[in-house]
């Protein structure tokens, strides 16, 4: 395995590729996201142990969507080769790629699992020196604070320290998953190589946010404006504004989907498998 080092410009064609790979198979890339979604979101309410048993399922998330799209893409390539047309891949394919990934990766990815949850205790913890202890009390012992508590200035100011500390996080979990599927290196220098990538090719990364950002952005104001024109309506009909609110919803997580599924391509372009 060998680093690569890409342009800065690398990173508006990770977008631009992710965009077109989802919306080759939309629907199972937004089933996919829902369905891992929907079981974090599930394990997280359990009293008590939910909060510390989620993170432990995020690696899964994280190669479920990269090698849903490494089989998008790779039917697309195929299929314009031999018969001279992006052949469309199917959402069965993709699913069962996921499953078998998973089931051959899960006790690395447990182990990337059980690291992030530590990481996010220790974090959370943390936070106690700012206010007292009540976030960590929130998060931990499910014991949610009173609306004055979490309106209080140390309590914000304990949320974005959490959010701060939480950064590193996700930037050494980027490639590590794809890191122990595809290149069969060890979870702790999986972690390692991950961030020394983001490193290297800092002006790519960096760019690759921003194009997201602006695409949420973009996205966000054509739906706020829809939203906004339904909940006008929805004075006259309440109905109008529940859809509005739900479309808001729905299209964060759809541009959520979108996003995670371009983060292959930023893996595929870092590392060489020779």
């Amino acid at each position: 395995m060998k680093l690569h080092i890409v342009p800065a410009r690398t990173g508006a064609v990770w977008v631009r590729l992710g965009l077109k790979t989802f919306w080759r198979q939309p629907l199972a890339f937004i089933s996919l996201f829902f369905l891992l979604m929907a079981l974090i979101s599930t394990v997280s309410l359990l009293p008590l142990v939910g909060s510390v048993l989620a993170p432990i399922l995020l690696p899964f998330m994280t190669l479920g969507l990269m090698v849903a799209t490494s089989v998008a893409y790779t039917d697309n390539a195929e299929g314009a080769g031999i018969a001279g047309h992006a052949q469309r891949p199917t959402g069965s394919a993709m699913f069962v790629a996921v499953a078998a990934a998973m089931r051959a990766e899960w006790r690395s990815l447990v182990k990337l699992g059980v690291i992030s949850a530590a990481y996010f205790v220790v974090a959370v913890l943390l936070t106690s020196f700012i206010d007292g202890g009540e976030l960590a009390r929130a998060y931990l012992l499910d014991d949610m604070p009173s609306a004055e508590t979490i309106a209080s200035s140390d309590f914000q100011v304990a949320r974005m320290f959490l959010m701060c500390l939480n950064l590193p996080l996700s930037l050494a979990m980027w490639h590590a998953p794809a890191l122990v599927h595809w290149h069969g290196v060890e979870p702790v220098k999986s972690i390692f190589f991950s961030v020394v990538a983001l490193f290297r090719n800092f002006g790519a990364y960096a760019l690759f946010v921003l194009a997201w950002f602006g695409v949420f952005l973009l996205a966000g104001i054509g739906m706020g404006l829809i939203a906004t024109v339904l909940i006008g309506v929805g004075a006259a009909a309440g109905g109008a504004a529940l859809i509005g609110n739900v479309l808001i919803v729905g299209s964060a997580l759809v541009l959520a989907a979108m996003s995670l599924s371009s983060t292959w391509f930023t893996f595929r372009d870092s590392f060489d498998p020779s």
